[in-house]
């Protein structure tokens, strides 16, 4: 292994999207046996700058050296025979087939059936890089983690030299981030050459042996990880100093507006994913749920918004019992409930349609006669825009053409500007930058000062201590504790998630008036 020879060099590259230019003349060097982050605000040309790496974009103008040698990356076919693999944001499965039948299409293997061979050659992988998954399930029937899982395997399988991983550990838990961490060190250790683009600037000071910082599609910073520090680079990404910490207002109401009691939530096959469990949510409060990927957050979400039947139980929203109801016949009951889910382009959005008739989606069955009127959601898109600082190319444009990062504050500010009494919001923030998330945060309290009840599921501890009022932890589907996040440390929240708190009663009580 030589740590001198450059594994990928980028020069002056630019892409551009109609009026919008994504990269602009940008040089980018990783060396073999390297781990570089890349890092920037939402739309800043990270992801774009790295699918003409992957061969999914083509660069207007610039050049591409692999190992030393030029080459022209056409196709994400060529990117494979050059030894890049590439992790994308959002999965790039086939719900319908399984496991090993994704990780092996594609592959230069012949045939297209999955063999004995092929099998016990992914549940290799699988052991000795310890990532769990059944090769024979279905990708439909998989968790968000599992089917991040499913990505990875597909280029450890293809054995690949060169790794690009954008969010990766967005979907996984600290102890999955663990193991990954261990993977691509084992990888670097083997000369392997490491791209990761992240918005956890702890995860670049812990992983990284360079950071390469991009704004506004331009390259303003390489420097030494070593040699840095989170407000450093938060300045440099940012282009100004920001102030890390989040504004907690005092709650002013102590009314409950939504009351769960022993909800038990099973799945298609019978098994329990939400086990008796009982809280309630106060108007203008922000509830914190934290618990390790799989805990029944999914669930627990989709069994109050009406989109999962409930075995057991009543979920009481101003003493109406919503069990049983389907979303609209919530909606009638005069109930206003926002519900922004896990998977924002595969639940939350419409893809192929523009940021208008995404927010059209929310209320275009109140119009009065036969026509759609999109006069007043242009106007919300561009106000939308304009607040949240979405980068597009216009309101009109397919929202699967913006980043993810843009993809969630469409979402967001549609579910917000309905004017919710209950907003229900899972992982609003995961895949955001700094600034964009600090922006979040700042809308949520905003509901909050309006009597807005709000249950939020968060996968950064410490933002649930800085954000929320309380806080509930659900280890597999039962609740191990109502805590004041005031007055518990992420420590003790950790005991919780992991069901290791049985004899703290101190914790498994607190918090729940």
């Amino acid at each position: 292994m030589n740590n001198d020879v450059m594994a990928i060099e980028l020069k002056q590259i630019t892409k551009s999207f109609g009026p919008v230019v994504a990269n602009a003349g940008i040089d980018l060097s990783v060396r073999q046996g390297e781990i570089l982050a890349l890092l920037g605000e939402n739309g800043s040309g990270k992801t774009t700058l790295m699918n003409m790496l992957s061969g999914i974009y083509k660069p207007d103008s610039g050049s591409i050296f692999i190992n030393g040698k030029s080459v022209v990356i056409n196709s994400p076919k060529a990117a494979i025979k050059l030894g890049i693999g590439m992790i994308h944001q959002h999965f790039k499965l086939v719900e319908s087939l399984t496991a090993a039948d994704n990780i092996i299409m594609g592959s230069k293997e012949k045939g297209l059936f999955l063999k004995k061979s092929r099998a016990e050659k992914i549940r290799s992988i699988s052991r000795r890089f310890g990532l769990e998954i059944d090769p024979l399930k279905k990708v439909h029937d998989m968790s968000v983690s599992e089917k991040q899982t499913v990505e990875i395997l597909k280029v450890l399988y293809r054995n690949a030299n060169i790794l690009i991983l954008d969010e990766p550990t967005a979907v996984l838990t600290p102890q999955e981030t663990r193991r990954l961490f261990d993977i691509l060190r084992r990888m670097k250790q083997e000369g392997c050459a490491i791209i990761i683009i992240t918005h956890k600037l702890n995860e670049v000071m812990e992983i990284s042996d360079r950071v390469t910082i991009l704004r506004k599609g331009q390259s303003v910073a390489t420097v030494n990880t070593a040699e840095t520090n989170i407000k450093e680079l938060t300045e440099l990404m940012v282009g100004r100093s920001v102030e890390l910490s989040i504004y907690r207002p005092e709650p002013e109401y102590d009314e409950s507006l939504l009351e769960v009691h022993h909800l038990t939530v099973a799945d298609e096959e019978g098994f329990e994913t939400i086990r008796d469990i009982s809280f309630n949510l106060k108007k203008g409060e922000i509830l914190g749920v934290a618990g390790v990927a799989g805990s029944g957050q999914k669930e627990l979400c989709e069994a109050i918004a009406g989109l999962m039947p409930v075995k057991k139980g009543a979920i009481l929203y101003n003493k109406e019992n919503l069990i049983g109801k389907s979303p609209k016949e919530i909606i009638n009951l005069g109930i206003s409930m926002s519900f922004i889910p896990e998977d924002r382009l595969g639940m939350g959005l419409a893809a192929s349609l523009s940021l208008v008739d995404n927010l059209l989606l929310k209320k275009y069955y109140q119009g009065k006669g036969p026509f759609v009127r999109k006069k007043e959601a242009r106007a919300l898109a561009r106000r939308l825009v304009e607040q949240l600082d979405i980068a597009t190319p216009s309101v009109d444009a397919p929202v699967r053409k913006l980043s993810g990062g843009n993809v969630q504050k469409v979402l967001l500010g549609r579910e917000i500007e309905s004017d919710p009494n209950v907003l229900i919001t899972a992982y609003p923030v995961r895949g955001l930058d700094i600034n964009s998330s600090y922006t979040i945060y700042d809308m949520l309290n905003e509901q909050k000062k309006k009597g807005v009840a709000i249950l939020f599921i968060g996968e950064d501890l410490d933002v649930l201590l800085e954000l929320c009022d309380r806080i509930m932890v659900l280890c597999h589907g039962r609740i191990t504790g109502i805590v004041n996040a005031k007055e518990v440390s992420k420590e003790e929240l950790g005991l919780l998630m992991t069901g290791a708190a049985s004899d703290r009663p101190d914790l498994q009580e607190g918090g729940n008036n």
